[in-house]
């Protein structure tokens, strides 16, 4: 799992914090000072509207909003992705929310339109009553252009007063396929952190093995640490197909409009007690969203409640996810990977 920052939005002064990490993540991505400068920007614009439009709604626990800034990374260039989340009373106009007009005193100055200028990728998804969420990319280089036949997103936050996750993930991609693993460390902390971690590693050692011998690769490597759950799948986009297999209690699910299709974890420890390890075959159509949670996320969500979220981007799903169905008593993950159909090249 790349780094990433979880901003708890309650006033005011928490906006200069999520400045700052939006800009220490971008420094240390490779961004220059005029390009770190414009992720701080973006992160105080993003902030001070959910504080400025939010304040109304349902608070996020105590807090109005969150902010969540995590790195990304592709063909060797890093970028930063910056999600604002709300249960405000969402946006009525979203076309007139995009064109220029007054912002907070300080910001971009052209609300949400200029964002969308300045950002490689934007995108918005809101209910009226319910919330918004806005995503946007930026990147310290332009990316190549070509299409890419897979598409993921993904969040790990730690339990509300811990300082590392007891989660992790891990994707590795490679022309039209893709490896994804979950780990949930037992219990919180940092020994539920060292857990977690070591299996992610143990996947990035051969990740494109097939599910079943990862996990028995991942059985061995947390011997010496106190275990977790753990599940992982094979994509292949062209194929149309996935294959899964999990111990412990990590959710898989495939969505593939209109049906969705739930995936087996065995009960086990990796690393403990690991009795049955079970490889199951999917279909991935085109268009299709694989979504896998550590138990941290409810299990009750359903699209069907949300028209139009498939289609977004992964991260502004696997988000939406979160600020709705958090339990707040957990370490949460949530990784979201789509099928868009094609092939690539190379590896």
């Amino acid at each position: 799992m790349l780094p990433q920052a979880l901003c708890l939005l309650e006033d005011r002064s928490q906006v200069a914090s999520a400045r700052r990490a939006a800009v220490e993540l971008a420094e240390s991505l490779g961004f220059d000072a005029e390009q770190a400068g414009k992720v701080g920007l973006a992160a105080t614009e993003m902030a001070s509207n959910v504080l400025k439009h939010a304040s109304s709604g349902h608070a996020l626990h105590k807090y109005i909003g969150r902010l969540l800034v995590r790195a990304l990374r592709s063909d060797g260039i890093g970028g930063v992705e910056i999600v604002a989340l709300d249960k405000g009373p969402g946006i009525a106009d979203v076309a007139a929310s995009l064109r220029d007009g007054h912002s907070t005193s300080g910001t971009l100055g052209g609300g949400l339109g200029a964002l969308a200028r300045m950002s490689q990728s934007f995108e918005i998804y809101t209910l009226p009553g319910r919330g918004t969420a806005v995503r946007l990319e930026l990147w310290a280089k332009p990316l190549p252009a070509r299409a890419r036949p897979i598409e993921v997103g993904g969040l790990c936050i730690p339990k509300h007063g811990e300082t590392v996750s007891g989660d992790d993930w891990a994707v590795q991609e490679w022309r039209d396929q893709l490896s994804v693993l979950v780990a949930d460390g037992l219990g919180h902390g940092l020994s539920a952190h060292a857990a977690a971690r070591a299996a992610t590693e143990a996947f990035l050692v051969n990740p494109q093995q097939e599910p079943g011998a990862i996990l028995d690769t991942c059985h061995h490597a947390l011997a010496r640490t106190r275990g977790a759950a753990v599940a992982t799948a094979k994509l292949i986009a062209s194929a149309e197909r996935g294959v899964f297999a999990g111990v412990g209690n990590i959710v898989g699910r495939v969505e593939a409009s209109p049906a969705h299709r739930h995936l087996v974890s065995h009960n086990g420890t990796v690393g403990h007690t690991m009795r049955k390890v079970q490889e199951f075959a999917f279909p991935w159509p085109r268009g299709a969203l694989l979504v896998m949670h550590s138990d941290g996320l409810g299990t009750h969500w359903d699209f069907a409640s949300y028209p139009g979220l498939t289609v977004r981007h992964p991260g502004l799903i696997a988000a939406v996810l979160y600020r709705d169905y958090d339990r707040g008593r957990d370490d949460v993950s949530v990784v979201v990977v789509r099928n868009r159909g094609g092939s690539s090249e190379g590896s």
